[in-house]
């Protein structure tokens, strides 16, 4: 695990380090409060900002370990936290057989979603993708990066836009969450057949 994938584990400090935007989503996180809110949840941010592949419009995703004994607490935690909210909405589904409870609202220009799982953080779908995104990152530059945000630009999801650049082929969503596990050998050539 390099010492970028443990930052993202330990909170959020590591964004004061970021550029101006990470900076402002510091900020605003920490006068939002919600990973002390969260903490008994293991909340981690993921997605594109810890990544720095945002563009305008980016959501804030913070994902929670929540065991099925405590969904109720957590509903009612995120109701009574971030309820009057601009915009707040709850919702809970069965997603591949396990309750995925969602809150999601606007705070100070950010949307903000909060998920929680009764899964351990490192198993979920989001941080699994988000470590993926980072390896690749990190053999791919700032040419990559450069990639990613204009493909994003151009209407792709992440994970879709980066199965586009890298020219994989099936389900993103589902190579990426199976690359998590490859060497990084394997993430190498595969990032070396864009030189190619």
């Amino acid at each position: 695990m390099s010492s970028r994938e443990q930052d993202f584990l330990a909170g959020i400090d590591y964004l004061i380090e970021g550029n101006p935007w990470q900076q402002e989503v510091y900020r605003a996180l920490c006068r939002l409060g919600v990973m002390e809110v969260l903490g008994p949840y293991q909340p981690v941010l993921v997605g594109t900002v810890p990544l720095d592949v945002d563009i305008p419009g980016s959501d804030l995703d913070v994902v929670c370990h929540v065991e099925q004994e405590r969904r109720e607490v957590f509903e009612a935690l995120l109701k009574g936290t971030f309820g009057s909210c601009e915009d707040f909405e709850y919702a809970a589904r069965e997603v591949d057989g396990l309750l995925r409870q969602v809150g999601r609202f606007r705070y100070e220009g950010w949307v903000v979603e909060i998920f929680g799982q009764p899964l351990p953080v490192e198993e979920q779908n989001g941080y699994r993708h988000m470590v993926v995104e980072h390896r690749l990152l990190e053999l791919l530059d700032d040419k990559g990066r450069e990639a990613i945000r204009s493909l994003k630009l151009q209407g792709f999801k992440t994970e879709p836009a980066f199965a586009r650049l890298l020219r994989l082929e099936g389900d993103p969503y589902k190579e990426l969450r199976d690359m998590y596990l490859w060497s990084p050998e394997q993430l190498g050539a595969l990032a070396a057949r864009l030189t190619e």
